[in-house]
């Protein structure tokens, strides 16, 4: 605990450790509600401007990439300007770059802004598992990250609803407008219940050399893998892409190794319960924001919902994550980290199972429920990933384990939206050209779907035996959406193998688990 943590809790009293929690919790709330509201928005924007699904996922894959990169730029902020310089002065940021996303003329400023945001939110997320371990005792922060994780997952929550509701009754610039009010009153109590910078301690330079090796290394990666698929697999600007972001990746990583003040402390990947942990964190952080871009996308895509049903869809999920937080935590306070995790990961493999067998035939509250399961599995596991990895390090390693926890989460928040727009674009492709092969006359094949095709054909107005220009126009379309319905159904079973798959380091990491 440091002098100003102690000088706080002289003045506060032992309450103080809410207090303080209270203080994170508010900007995490302010980030995951900026990273999650904008998703119902995409299929309005795409529309504003005229942007393909692969460009607009940029919306959500910008902001998860910038966020993580700049996680690791947390310890430093918090050595060189302490807790409440830094979280005051990225949220002041953030409030700028969400008035800029809302009054934005074009698609590139919008993407420029969700950066920027990202880039904050990056700043703040690991300043709050740092403050947590200083103010609550060993055998509390379980409980500590529990309760800390309402403000995770409440914005995953309800953000996604508010953000329909805004973009319906006004428009979708409505949305960035929504995380100010948050950020206002998490700086308000940063001025009182936040540490200062501890007097006498010499500010460190940063590394912007590996900063800048890290941000090109995720740009050149995103980028791409995002139009792989609109340019070609094998042209030479995609592989060269792809080829000079793993360099760089490679780069980054051995610079840090020799970097006197390296912004990631590679070794501590050397601690073998915390890398499982930073790999089960990935998986986490993939399972969490894919599901979040593929969900909204498909109910309004496919099902054809409106942006405030397709966010209310997310809404009860959320709610019963929230609220299997702070058991979680408790949880993982008496239990081995493998054994919640572990069962947190069958849940959410079996959720995206099931909604890798939905249609558009599928209700909305079988879609709600099954969305729900995954949640609950998300939520058992999160708590025991943060708590489980930092009881692993020294404590003075603490800080720069909660940079690489998150940074990993976030890493496969990035990577799993782009990669799932990638399979998404791809079996969608896939999918309609097998099924534009099978509608030729007297093929069994065109019957067979002709029939499973008819109650929504008829829903439309498209008679099966008619011919004719409009209706081979809309036949065309109806092709489409089923190619994209199993596009999203092949989407969701490769995520629920990716999950089964985490089951291995989650054992790992219980093997080397401190008791």
């Amino acid at each position: 605990m440091t002098s100003e943590t102690e000088r706080l809790f002289a003045r506060y009293g032992p309450g103080y450790k809410w207090l303080a929690t209270l203080t994170v919790m508010l900007g995490t709330l302010s980030m995951t509600l900026a990273t999650t509201i904008v998703n119902v928005a995409i299929p309005d924007v795409m529309g504003a401007f005229g942007i393909p699904q692969s460009k607009a996922q940029w919306l959500s894959t910008g902001y998860l990439a910038a966020m993580t990169a700049c996680m690791l730029a947390n310890a430093w902020a918090l050595h060189a300007f302490g807790m409440r310089a830094a979280y005051i002065g990225a949220m002041a940021v953030f409030i700028l770059a969400s008035l800029a996303g809302a009054a934005s003329p074009d698609e590139n400023l919008i993407i420029l802004s969700r950066v920027v945001q990202g880039a904050m939110a990056g700043i703040i997320q690991p300043l709050a598992m740092t403050v947590i371990f200083q103010v609550f005792p060993p055998r509390q922060r379980g409980l500590g990250m529990g309760i800390y994780g309402l403000g995770v997952i409440l914005g995953p929550a309800v953000g996604p609803a508010l953000g329909g509701v805004l973009v319906d009754w006004f428009s979708w610039r409505a949305v960035f407008y929504m995380p100010i009010p948050t950020c206002l009153l998490g700086m308000v109590c940063a001025l009182f219940f936040s540490p200062g910078r501890e007097p006498g301690r010499r500010r460190t330079a940063f590394d912007w050399f590996g900063f800048g090796l890290l941000c090109a290394a995720l740009t050149l990666l995103l980028w791409g893998l995002s139009n792989g698929q609109r340019l070609g697999w094998e042209t030479v600007s995609i592989r060269g892409a792809l080829l000079a972001g793993l360099a760089g990746g490679a780069l980054f990583i051995l610079w840090q190794i020799r970097a006197a003040q390296p912004m990631l402390n590679v070794r501590i990947f050397a601690v073998p319960g915390f890398a499982a942990g930073c790999v089960v964190g990935f998986a986490y952080g993939a399972g969490l924001f894919a599901t979040t871009y593929l969900i909204p996308l498909f109910a309004q895509e496919i099902q054809g919902f409106n942006a405030t049903s397709a966010g209310l869809l997310l809404m009860p999920a959320g709610l019963v994550m929230a609220f299997s937080f702070p058991l979680a935590g408790v949880l993982s306070d008496r239990l081995p980290p493998h054994v919640p995790i572990g069962l947190g990961l069958l849940l959410v493999a079996w959720s995206c199972y099931h909604l890798g067998l939905a249609d558009i035939r599928t209700g909305f509250w079988v879609l709600a429920f099954w969305i729900a399961v995954g949640r609950i599995g998300l939520g058992l596991g999160l708590p025991a990933i943060n708590a489980g990895s930092l009881k692993t390090l020294d404590m003075q390693l603490v800080s720069q384990g909660a940079g690489a926890v998150n940074f990993s989460r976030q890493l496969g928040g990035a990577l799993g939206v782009n990669l799932v727009s990638v399979l998404l674009d791809r079996r969608t492709a896939f999918h309609a050209e097998m099924l534009t092969q099978t509608q030729t006359a007297g093929n069994p094949l065109t019957r067979e779907w002709m029939m499973r095709m008819e109650p929504y054909l008829a829903a439309i107005g498209v008679d099966p035996q008619a011919r004719g220009t409009e209706t081979f126009r809309l036949l065309g379309e109806v092709v489409y959406r089923e190619a994209y319905t199993l596009g999203f159904q092949d989407s969701y079973l490769a995520l629920a193998m990716f999950f089964l798959i985490a089951l291995v380091p989650a054992w790992i990491m219980g093997r080397y688990a401190k008791r």
